[in-house]
């Protein structure tokens, strides 16, 4: 009896050995991933990328610890397209979340995401992947077109932007926008939840998350509500900026990422986690004060200018990835196929993408597996880029105001956006057969998509 003892505690020592054993393998073959993405936030809003009164000492120590990217661009310069996006590695007028009479959903809209769009959150769970939620969602305000119907297990936030209320926005929309509501799983909890806290409790909800599955395979995607307006923060915060309000939110922001680094560290799991801190858009620049800054480049939110659609970037993966600025080219929908192989997952048959792998970039210090990059605005593409050259189809001016202009350009416009990177100084009079070039590629782009129809002008 006592051999048969022993023995069956020799065999649950040798399995328990083997099932640690294994986790340690798959861990190694099975990063964690984490988007901390901003709304708003523009190029010029942190300290590494050159802003002189916001502080951002956690960010600023992740781009010297990771890749600070240079040449980053987000799916859309509007929220609902870009999260959708992000979300689906494909641009928008392929998944249907883009608009031409309203460009983002809004409290009243009818429908979101559609089932039929596979999010990177549904394949990562598929193969065994816990998968959260925290934030501003902005795909679907209820079901089923919320985070937890598109994947995740775990969902805590407000489904909108933070303006879509009564209370906060006096607008002519905001009539007919019930109280905005706070939201755990595919509940509310909460109406109209005191917004100087949301950033905190946001953070708190990241760290549990990370906390609770430490001891396996995770994707967070952890969306801030700010530094979109209305502007909110608390006493911890208040008068910390000399940017005034924009810049305290922006430092509490900063210090939600610090407690997210600091708790992979305290967790073991630093090494092992790739996290990736950027924005959904340009900043809000009618906002005036409020709004944030696209430091050299051009214009903001909206537009199809540089800084609408470039946004900061920090990729941080201690042990992993060499520290360093690249200058690579690279789109928010690029991380849904490297993430599949990051994590040795292959790519679901019959699924189109826009977005490309780009590991061998960001890990084995290769050239970008993409030069061209398509500015899309609702139905229309407005712009294109190949290499450092960039060409528009339509100009925007004035975008969010009553005198908001789009229209073709008087003259052909060419800009070298690698050298030029306010866009000055047009040079289609002394490159004719670049822009021959890049009006080929867009004509052929175009030809090539499926338009899906539009779900945020329903």
């Amino acid at each position: 009896m006592k051999t048969l003892q022993k023995l069956s505690i020799l065999t649950a020592a040798l399995t328990s050995n083997a099932v640690c054993l294994q986790s340690a393998e798959n861990n190694t073959v099975r990063p964690n991933f984490i988007i901390i993405f901003c709304d708003d936030l523009g190029y010029g809003d942190l300290g590494c990328y050159g802003h002189p009164t916001i502080h951002t000492p956690h960010i600023d120590n992740m781009a010297c610890e990771g890749l600070k990217m240079t040449q980053f661009y987000a799916g859309a310069a509007i929220s609902t397209p870009s999260r959708s996006s992000l979300m689906t590695g494909r641009l928008p007028v392929r998944n249907g979340m883009y608009g031409d009479r309203r460009g983002v959903l809004f409290p009243n809209s009818k429908a979101g995401m559609g089932q039929d769009e596979l999010t990177i959150a549904s394949v990562l769970k598929q193969n065994g992947y816990a998968t959260g939620c925290v934030g501003k969602w902005h795909l679907g305000a209820f079901s089923p077109y919320l985070p937890t119907d598109h994947g995740f297990d775990f969902y805590f936030g407000i489904p909108y932007s933070n303006d879509m209320s009564p209370t906060q926005n006096k607008g002519w929309h905001a009539q007919n926008f019930p109280p905005t509501p706070l939201i755990l799983g595919n509940k509310q909890i909460e109406s109209e939840p005191d917004q100087g806290e949301l950033t905190r409790r946001y953070t708190e909800q990241a760290v549990s998350f990370i906390t609770e599955h430490k001891n396996e395979s995770f994707f967070l995607y952890f969306a801030h509500t700010f530094p979109h307006i209305p502007l909110y923060t608390n006493g911890r915060f208040e008068g910390t900026s000399k940017r005034g309000l924009y810049g305290d939110v922006v430092q509490e922001i900063d210090w939600s990422v610090g407690e997210i680094l600091k708790t992979l560290r305290e967790q073991g799991l630093d090494e092992h986690t790739f996290v990736i801190f950027t924005s959904d858009n340009g900043p809000w620049l009618t906002e005036l004060e409020n709004g944030g800054s696209a430091g050299p480049l051009k214009d903001g939110k909206g537009t199809w200018w540089e800084g609408g659609f470039r946004v900061p970037a920090i990729i941080r993966m201690p042990g992993k990835i060499t520290p360093a600025i690249n200058d690579g080219i690279m789109t928010s929908m690029d991380l849904y196929p490297t993430f599949l192989s990051m994590a040795k997952i292959d790519l679901p048959k019959g699924l189109v993408l826009d977005g490309v792998d780009q590991s061998p970039m960001i890990f084995e210090e290769k050239a970008s597996a993409r030069d061209e990059v398509f500015y899309w605005w609702g139905s229309e593409l407005m712009a294109v880029r190949k290499g450092p050259w960039k060409y528009y189809f339509k100009t925007i001016t004035d975008q969010y105001l009553r005198t908001v202009k789009i229209g073709i350009p008087a003259e052909p416009l060419l800009y070298n956006v690698q050298t030029d990177i306010s866009e000055k100084y047009n040079k289609a009079a002394e490159y004719p057969g670049i822009v021959d070039d890049l009006i080929r590629l867009a004509g052929k782009h175009r030809q090539e998509m499926l338009i899906k129809p539009s779900v945020c002008d329903q």
